[in-house]
């Protein structure tokens, strides 16, 4: 199923999910489906073309004020997420609502440099910073089936008016077997071979599981020894609990994040083996220093026969894509939300311990067709 189930946009069906025709059970542990389906979530890594990994990242650094800031005032109660030292993942933080405030950039896009660019989609936002995004996609003339997905941050001045600064482009690769999507900091240049290359997302065959990487050598492709980049870092992961009874329900995903340190930040991971992968240790049952996420369930409405979750008014219509991310043990904390609110244009919003990368990454493999899920 493609097309998206819509409702009307009235007040109390605004934020509906869905309309199914089967309420599904809400469980708190794995599914038999996706425990079955979890010997294969393999994603081949040896096809991509050798020009994949051969754009050179521009690192040129200048003296100027950095181009984000946080309150340095805005804390938390406890430690961030865990594990660092071989401990098991839990709760993320989660600040009151007084503490949060919405992130601003500092600088106009035109006025940071490529590295203030990429330091800030590849790094964690801090705790009690919510980014308010938004995705506009484009699928005009021959673009139809491999449509462009521009992330623009938004802002509302003092002044009321809303404004939106452009942050990554992605598109999905025509030649490639399964699902692969370029992410660049350019809109204009969203080619495997651009310079602007930050970030890429592969899936399996049948689209219910997706690895996000950035820009780096393949580990599993013997002609990029060759390379003088460094072995990618993998960032994350999504697998999508496979439909193979047909129910038309809610989707459930799982995203598996490198759990952070104390300290706040995200180790670098770069697996050179299946084994070592995000997806390889979660099928081998093997969660230590992965943060294991979820997709919040949608609860049930009587009055209109439809799976309801609350956006807060971020998110207008009906979709089979919307979605919010949390933690099993804090289900109030929102790390990440996605819905639609027009045709061809989304909100995206996300906290700590999410990046710009990870957070745009994981709303691309919503957009994709997932024929063993709906």
């Amino acid at each position: 199923m493609n097309g998206d189930p819509q409702v009307g946009t009235s007040a109390n069906r605004a934020n509906t999910l869905q309309i199914p025709n089967v309420r599904i059970e809400e469980t708190g542990e794995l599914s038999p489906s996706l425990i079955s389906a979890i010997n294969n979530l393999a994603i081949d890594n040896n096809s991509d073309e050798s020009s994949d990994d051969q754009a050179e990242l521009d690192d040129t650094s200048r003296d100027e004020q950095p181009a984000y800031t946080f309150d340095e005032s805005t804390t938390t109660l406890s430690q961030p997420v865990g594990p660092a030292e071989h401990l098991r993942a839990i709760v993320i933080n989660r600040p009151t609502a007084q503490m949060i405030s919405v992130f601003r950039l500092q600088k106009t896009r035109e006025q940071m440099t490529d590295k203030e660019v990429i330091d800030f989609v590849m790094n964690p936002v801090p705790q009690g910073q919510k980014v308010l995004c938004k995705i506009i996609r484009s699928k005009d003339g021959f673009g139809k089936f491999y449509p462009q997905y521009e992330l623009y941050i938004e802002d509302t001045p003092e002044n009321g008016e809303e404004t939106r600064t452009f942050l990554l482009a992605a598109r999905k690769r025509k030649k490639s077997k399964s699902s692969h999507y370029i992410i660049t900091t350019d809109k204009l240049d969203v080619g495997v071979s651009s310079k602007s290359v930050v970030g890429k997302v592969r899936s399996n065959f049948l689209g219910t599981a997706f690895a996000i990487y950035s820009k780096g050598r393949n580990p599993f492709k013997r002609e990029s020894e060759s390379s003088n980049l460094p072995i990618r870092e993998e960032l994350g992961a999504v697998v999508y609990d496979p439909n193979i009874l047909g129910f038309k329900g809610p989707r459930k995903m799982t995203v598996l994040l490198i759990g952070m340190t104390k300290s706040g930040e995200r180790p670098e991971f770069r697996p050179e083996t299946d084994a070592q992968t995000l997806i390889g240790k979660f099928k081998n049952g093997d969660h230590r220093d992965i943060l294991v996420l979820h997709n919040k369930s949608p609860q049930w409405n009587e009055e209109t026969q439809s799976y309801v979750l609350n956006f807060n008014g971020r998110v207008t219509l009906a979709s089979v894509k919307n979605f919010q991310i949390v933690h099993d043990n804090d289900l109030d904390y929102i790390i990440m939300q996605f819905g639609r609110v027009e045709e061809d244009t989304f909100t995206m919003d996300f906290m700590y311990p999410m990046c710009p990368l990870q957070a745009f990454a994981i709303a691309l493999t919503s957009f994709d067709a997932k024929l063993a899920c709906e």
